[in-house]
């Protein structure tokens, strides 16, 4: 909701600016979009390798109880 009133107050201001920025959103967004794929993935690469080098603690701790 906010996104589309700054739109809107961009619209009153400079109306070129506010239709020109409609058009490019989702362009912008497709070209992010392979970005965050490969940050999920390098994410996804750290938390498993945290996993895998906290595993030998974590079966310690479980033991000690």
């Amino acid at each position: 909701m906010i996104k589309f009133l700054l739109w809107l107050i961009l619209f009153i201001l400079c109306w070129p600016l506010a239709l020109l920025a409609l058009v490019l959103y989702p362009l912008v967004w497709l070209l992010s979009l392979p970005f965050r794929l490969v940050g999920i993935t390098v994410s996804a690469v750290f938390e498993l390798l945290k996993a895998i080098l906290t595993l030998p603690a974590r079966m310690l701790h479980s033991l000690a109880k």
